[in-house]
């Protein structure tokens, strides 16, 4: 159980960077315990205090300002827990700017390098930061890609703490770039948005208000650290906050869900939360035993962003998880994105997500109608902070919108980053948008909603917009009814998006299906093998034609895993697209 009896002193409101942060929780609450790392398990801890975290950054630093650090990039490559954070710290104190990435798998360096190999050609690094097990396989993986093998390797995990006593403070304020976010990638190339100490605070500043987050809360976070999420809600809010945090391996959550909610029962966390996909995934696997050993009645702020709300994932995970003591009343959908720092708009604590039921017809059309019978749900996403101003804008006119239409949600405030990285067309295009009348500068998000009574609806992506006959139609609508059109059919592993038919657009549907099917299909062998393929094929037809009134154009099958994905677990509904017109998809046999 986490400790949260302390009592925290004060945070100063004149604090400039995210070192002063650190440094002065290091200096008034030294043995205050900010982490415990859980095992792949997600059991054995490693506790962490606030001096000894400060300790490990200013080795690191140090060691950085040895190399002439200051100012250049540095790539960190770490798996996740404690030497990933530290690095980033380390970075921070040494005034070098942070460039967090995934680490290539050595199985699959022929998935995993192209991504990095671009976020490198974009950010030149001078350093790769990593492990002694990492960093050993630097040689191996410089065959394949001599950029990397450029950088210059340092494996932080072997670095004397005793080092810690050589750090100097850098010369760091608001405006001093502290890390380069690279966007997942879900409807592009990734792009590094460049990210002040001045964004991170006044982020962290109208997260903590959104929560309404004190000290004697506490969480748990399992979000991969290498994106904004995980790495600013999950890692830095705890030191901004002055909570304790119990954190736990993305990897670990994946191979078995419940061990998320196991770790907020048994840390009596008051805070966590993750996408969508989790909570799903969670109903899904759950058994009546194992809800029945868990204690949810702690769980007061369960936070639901980084892709669309769907009210039935609320609707079923509270009533799964009701027996163990979660309450409706506890979620809390937020919106945001990586070119904002992290958060754009939450709800309120203790109140249940505003929902609206729109007519789906209008709303193809670009408007907002009531429609009481429940024909279609929207989550809202909250309010955004005072900080913040938010615009819905045509795209095509860069003209405000009537509160009845939908447009592209354009964002003003001290939390909109700087840019992307050596990037200046793309980052005059985005960062710096003015309304028709002259308004401006905003950030374009390049997502579709709207703001009703204050509350802001995210409604898709602009990017993978599909207009079929003069209709908009949003892919994750149309992936939501392929999901429960069969069982075979995997949830959160489908792709619907357009492609030009003899000059139309057509809708195509990509979709995963479970490996007992798969299996099945090659026992069955011959003309029933093909006759099930056939069936689920006309079950999506069918429920998509039901429900959305439009014609898939075509329907592949793929293998389980197999679909495009970012490395934070997007759909990468692009990249599946290109696959379909390159024929590289990786299907069940025809």
């Amino acid at each position: 159980m986490l400790d949260t009896s302390h009592t925290t002193p004060q945070r100063p409101a004149a604090l400039a960077s995210l070192v002063e942060l650190l440094r002065w929780r290091a200096e008034v609450q030294p043995d205050e315990r900010l982490y415990i790392f859980l095992d792949e398990g997600g059991r054995a801890e490693w506790p962490v205090t606030y001096a000894e975290f400060d300790r490990r950054a200013r080795a690191i630093a140090a060691r950085l300002q040895s190399l002439g650090a200051a100012g250049e990039r540095a790539l960190l490559l770490y798996p996740p827990g404690l030497d990933y954070i530290a690095g980033f710290f380390g970075c921070l104190y040494a005034g070098v700017v942070a460039v967090p990435a995934y680490p290539p798998n050595p199985a699959r360096l022929n998935r995993t390098l192209p991504r990095l190999q671009a976020i490198v050609g974009n950010a030149q690094p001078r350093f790769a930061l990593t492990t002694e097990m990492i960093a050993a396989l630097a040689g191996a993986v410089a065959e394949q890609a001599p950029d990397l093998g450029a950088m210059q390797w340092l494996a932080t995990d072997t670095l004397p703490l005793a080092d810690a006593e050589n750090w100097r403070a850098p010369a760091v304020d608001g405006g001093t770039l502290a890390f380069l976010q690279y966007t997942s990638g879900s409807t592009g190339t990734p792009r590094g948005v460049m990210v002040s100490h001045g964004n991170l605070l006044a982020n962290l500043a109208m997260i903590t208000r959104g929560f309404e987050a004190t000290p004697a809360d506490s969480a748990v976070f399992w979000l991969p650290p290498y994106h904004d999420m995980g790495l600013i809600g999950g890692l830095l809010g705890p030191i901004y906050i002055g909570v304790h945090c119990a954190v736990m391996s993305p990897l670990a959550f994946l191979q078995r869900p419940l061990r998320w909610l196991e770790a907020i029962s048994r840390y009596r966390a008051t805070i966590s939360g993750g996408p969508n996909f989790a909570y799903d995934l969670c109903v899904r696997k759950a058994t009546p035993e194992q809800i029945a050993a868990l204690d949810l009645s702690c769980w007061k702020l369960a936070f639901n962003g980084a892709e669309p709300i769907r009210a039935d994932t609320l609707e079923r995970f509270a009533r799964t998880f009701a027996p163990a003591g979660f309450r409706r009343d506890a979620f809390y959908a937020c919106y945001g994105l990586a070119e904002a720092t992290l958060f754009v708009a939450g709800g309120e604590r203790a109140h249940a997500p505003a929902t609206l039921t729109v007519d789906p017809e209008a709303l193809a059309q670009g408007r907002v109608a009531a429609a009481p019978d429940g024909a279609y749900s929207l989550v809202s996403s909250g309010r955004p902070p005072a900080e913040l101003r938010l615009a819905i804008v045509d795209p095509a006119t860069r003209a405000r919108c009537a509160p009845d239409q939908v447009g592209e949600i354009w964002v003003d405030g001290p939390s909109v980053a700087q840019g992307y990285w050596g990037r200046p067309d793309e980052t005059a295009d985005t960062f710096r948008a003015a309304l028709a009348d002259g308004d401006g500068p905003y950030l374009r998000t390049g997502d579709f909603g709207f703001i009703q009574d204050g509350r802001l609806f995210v409604t898709g992506r602009l990017k993978d917009l599909i207009i079929v006959d003069g209709r908009n139609l949003y892919p994750q609508d149309l992936e939501a009814t392929v999901e429960g059109a069969h069982p075979a059919i995997r949830s959160g592993a489908t792709a619907a998006f357009s492609v030009d038919v003899d000059g139309e657009e057509r809708v195509v549907v990509a979709a995963e299906v479970e490996r007992n099917f798969v299996f099945s299909q090659k026992q069955n062998g011959g003309e029933g093998a093909a006759d099930a393929r056939q069936a689920l094929v006309a079950a999506v037809r069918r429920a998509v034609a039901e429900q959305h009134d439009v014609r898939v154009h075509t329907v592949v099958l793929l293998k389980t895993g197999h679909i495009p994905k970012t490395s934070s677990g997007k759909i990468q509904r692009h990249a599946c697209r290109a696959g379909f017109l390159a024929g590289t998809l990786d299907v069940i046999e025809d």
